[in-house]
Order: structure tokens, then C-alpha cells, then sequence
């Protein structure tokens, strides 16, 4: 197995903080700001809290839309299969755009299997979904050993961010897990060495890095880890999504060395106005944003379940990101010439649920173009690569 550094030290520059206001979640100056982990953690908590995956079963149980429909999509896919069969690697070779792809698709889908059977053990207390999950959770973590060549950090934490969701329903409800440690203990060796130190890359690589580290310091009831994903995400958003208060450029995150206007201008994707809302990959595509998007709005949901509510200082940020996307995404008027040169690649994906859930259903935002967006969607599916079945267990959830 190849070796890593893994660095574990927290670390956390001067931050754009905020209050929140109506109708509009304020930016406000920069402060920095002491606490990241929370000093006992919560579990089950990476991506839905107890209370709201019992507030989903009650409607699933009484029929209810759109959470039945959702339930439904979910129980029916391919992912809820009890005859799957694990297909674990002792190495998955990943080149950019999983090519080559040895291993990518599989460990990918076997996780969001995982948490698909964990989810739908929670919601029908059918033990042969609980036995599933562990059946893929006990086939990886028994196999793996690496990741490797150019796009190995993205499938880790792609990955990461689904086993988590998975294992913390499993051993905090289910129980029964016999193999549960050796499950920590790949997450430790295997998954957190890819990604603790984050990326340089386009800035969806590190926000999804973030959500896996957090989604793994939770369910090691690692503090320390936790507290790198933080801080890595403290950099990260204010350099991936604009804000006019922001000044005439975008943040950057110190060691892309992002130090000249040409510079910030090519790494966002030669796009030269700013405006609120706008992000590093808007003029790259939809997809790529939606990605980077639904990173942003899991990391805050799970700091918030872990009782740290950081909504105030970021969920500005994600709310104009969500209602920039979506209205462009509703294709309505004619894209102008100083918005990616007046051409758009849409395709958002099903992820505008978590974000749409806590900023209006609890924060009581009024979200025009991304309401819009979301319950037109409905039920919301899987990406195939870390987003899973969202109206499920965010849609109108106020818990």
C-alpha cells in the first residue's frame, strides 16, 4: 500500500461570519471562530439526525406524499436489491473521469447501497436490509486497501461521504455489527489519508472531501478529524461561492496561490463579471456546481445534527448559490453575454433538496426559483456518485 501523510492538525484562518436575518441569511465581518467539534458527539449523525429519519418513517407509514412516492423510488432501485453482491478491491484505480475504472462504479454504488439498505432498514425495521448493508459495509472493509492514480482523492471522498450515513444507522440503531471496528479502522487507514489535507484542484474536489471527513470524524468520534474537515471547510466556501460583500473578486483559498485577477479569472473558468450566487464551476457546468452545492448544504446539515449551527455564517452563501443555479437551470430568458460567454452546460442534479429544506422549511426563506426547482423534481434520485434519495429524508422535514 502506498503511503500517505495524514495530517491532523486543525487549522483555521480568519473566516467570514454572518447573522442570520430575514429574509436573507447576512453576511457580516469576518471573526474567527473557536468551536468546531462538538464535545460529545451525535449519533446517528452524518446527514439525517434520529428525529427526522423518525419524522420520514411516520409519513412513509401514513402513506404520505412526497414521501412515499420517494420511499418507493428508493425500495424499487437497483440499490435495494437483497441479492447484490458486493464487489470490494483490495486496490481501486480511478484515472480522471474514471478512466481507467477499475473498481470506481462498484465501490461507489456498494456504498450508496449500503446507506440505500441502512435507510430502508430504519424506515421498515425489515432486518434482511440491516444484514445487507453490514453484508457490503463487512465485504469492503474486510478487501481494500488503496486508492490510486489521478482521480483517486475525488472516489475516496465520493465514497466516504456515503459509508458513513450507512454505518452510523447501523451501529447506533441496528446494533449487531460485529464487524463495526474493522469498518473504522478502513475509514482510518484507507479513506482518511486520501483526502485529510483537501485539494487544489476545482473546488467540488475539496468540498467533497470536507463532507467525507466530518461524515468519518463523527462516526470515529474523532474530534481532531472532525475539526481538519471544518476548517478545510471554512476555506473552501467563501472561495467557491461569490458574494458581492466579498469586493471586486472572489475569495481564494491561500495555497492555490491565487494571487493576481488573471489567475482567479482562469480558475474560474475565465468567467470575468462577478455576481452573487455565481460559483468557481458555474461556467464549467451545472453538474460539477450541483456537486460542489451539495457538499456545502450535508456539511452544515451534520455540523448542525452535531449541534454546531453554522447556517449563520454560511448559509448565505448556499442560498444564493442554490437560487443562481436554479434560475438559470429554469432556462427562462436568454443567457447573457457576460455570464460564461452567454452559454450555460445545465443539468443541476437531485441536489437542491438539504440546502431547500433547512434555509425555507426551517429558516422560513422564501426561495422562488429553487422551490421551483426542487418539487418539480420530486422524488429526487441518486447522482450515482454520493447523493442519495434526498427528497426522502429532507423534503418538508422540520426536525
Amino acid at each position: 500500500m502506498r503511503k500517505k501523510p495524514l495530517v491532523l492538525a486543525a487549522a483555521c484562518a480568519a473566516l467570514v461570519a454572518g447573522t442570520l436575518s430575514s429574509p436573507a441569511v447576512a453576511a457580516s465581518k469576518a471573526e474567527p471562530s473557536a468551536v468546531q467539534a462538538p464535545a460529545t458527539f451525535t449519533h446517528p449523525g452524518v446527514g439525517s439526525s434520529q428525529a427526522q429519519l423518525d419524522f420520514v418513517r411516520a409519513k412513509v407509514q401514513a402513506g404520505a406524499q412526497p414521501w412515499t412516492n420517494a420511499f418507493n423510488q428508493a425500495k424499487n432501485s437497483s440499490y435495494a436489491s437483497l441479492s447484490r453482491t458486493p464487489k470490494p478491491r483490495a486496490v481501486v484505480e480511478c484515472g480522471s473521469y474514471s478512466n481507467p475504472n477499475y473498481g470506481c462504479t462498484d465501490e461507489r454504488e456498494d456504498a450508496i447501497a449500503a446507506y440505500t439498505d441502512a435507510l430502508l432498514w430504519y424506515l421498515t425495521r425489515d432486518d434482511r436490509y440491516a444484514q445487507k448493508a453490514i453484508q457490503l459495509m463487512d465485504a469492503w472493509s474486510g478487501t481494500i486497501r488503496d486508492h490510486t492514480n489521478s482521480n483517486a482523492p475525488l472516489q475516496t471522498a465520493w465514497s466516504a461521504s456515503s459509508w458513513p450515513k450507512a454505518a452510523e444507522i447501523i451501529k447506533h440503531v441496528y446494533g449487531n455489527w460485529p464487524n463495526a471496528g474493522r469498518f473504522a479502522t478502513m475509514l482510518r487507514n484507507v479513506y482518511l489519508p486520501e483526502i485529510i489535507n483537501g485539494s487544489n484542484s476545482n473546488g467540488n474536489w475539496e468540498l467533497s472531501m470536507t463532507e467525507a471527513i466530518q461524515g468519518i470524524g463523527v462516526f470515529l468520534d474523532d474530534k481532531a478529524v472532525y475539526d481538519k474537515g471544518i476548517a478545510l471547510f471554512r476555506l473552501r466556501v467563501p472561495a467557491y461561492v461569490y458574494l458581492e460583500s466579498d469586493g471586486a473578486l472572489p475569495k481564494t483559498v491561500p495555497s492555490q496561490n491565487l494571487n493576481t485577477r488573471d489567475k482567479i479569472v482562469n480558475y474560474w473558468q475565465k468567467q470575468e463579471t462577478f455576481v452573487t450566487g455565481l460559483t468557481q464551476e458555474t461556467c464549467r457546468d451545472f453538474v460539477h456546481t450541483g456537486y460542489g452545492i451539495s457538499s456545502i448544504s450535508h456539511v452544515l446539515e451534520t455540523a448542525r445534527i452535531q449541534g454546531i449551527d453554522m447556517y449563520p455564517e454560511f448559509g448565505e452563501r448556499l442560498r444564493q448559490a442554490l437560487g443562481f443555479q436554479s434560475k438559470w437551470e429554469r432556462n427562462l430568458e436568454p443567457v447573457p453575454s457576460w455570464l460564461c460567454n452567454g452559454t450555460l452546460k445545465r443539468g443541476l442534479g437531485p441536489i437542491t433538496e438539504v440546502g431547500f429544506n433547512a434555509l425555507h422549511t426551517r429558516l422560513g426563506i422564501a426561495m422562488t426559483n429553487t422551490q421551483v426547482i426542487t418539487e418539480s423534481r420530486r422524488p429526487a434520485g441518486s447522482n450515482n456518485l454520493f447523493v442519495a434519495w434526498e427528497t426522502l429524508t429532507h423534503a418538508e422535514n422540520p426536525a
